[in-house]
């Protein structure tokens, strides 16, 4: 068996029953890779029923790979903000500095590879509520939660929408 410096650096199957994982005001943020400068992290990403990420942007790119369920991203063109229905199988691609946005409408969790910088992956573990076990039920975040996350956010130059542009996109916050 190789020694763990060694192992983090060598070619290896990861155990997705076996990564840290986190509550990210609602959604659940698994680390399938850690988040390391000079490469992508991969995570795999829960969006329970009834939960919403709200109207955001960055400077990292995302890619999101639908695994199972059904959500809704938030896109925009010229024309303005359009809902787009991702399913299994779809790609939902995010350049950096595309505001963006989920939402699912369904009864059963979405699921989604993401790919994307490790710095959006530091990003997750300063405002994330680690989650021990097969536990993935939260509860609604506090508001002391909300501003830690929204504090975080600023200092990495995140955007986050106010409740009245998420409104005017269909997407209630309370």
């Amino acid at each position: 068996m190789l020694d763990t410096a060694i192992s983090e650096r060598a070619a290896h199957l990861v155990d997705p029953r076996n990564v840290e994982t986190l509550d990210v005001l609602g959604p659940v943020v698994q680390f399938l890779t850690s988040p390391r400068d000079g490469e992508p992290c991969v995570m795999r990403g829960t969006i329970p029923p009834g939960v919403t990420v709200p109207l955001h942007s960055h400077a990292d790119p995302e890619t999101f790979i639908q695994i199972s369920g059904e959500i809704e991203g938030l896109s925009q063109s010229q024309k303005g903000f359009v809902w787009v229905s991702i399913r299994p199988g779809d790609i939902f691609h995010v350049p950096g500095g595309a505001k963006h946005a989920f939402r699912n409408l369904s009864t059963e969790a979405a699921v989604m590879i993401l790919v994307s910088t490790s710095r959006i992956g530091r990003f997750f573990r300063e405002v994330g509520k680690p989650i021990a076990g097969e536990s993935r039920h939260s509860d609604p975040p506090s508001a002391e939660a909300v501003q830690h996350f929204l504090k975080t956010a600023a200092a990495y130059g995140y955007w986050n929408a106010t409740p009245e542009e998420n409104a005017s996109v269909g997407l209630s916050l309370t």
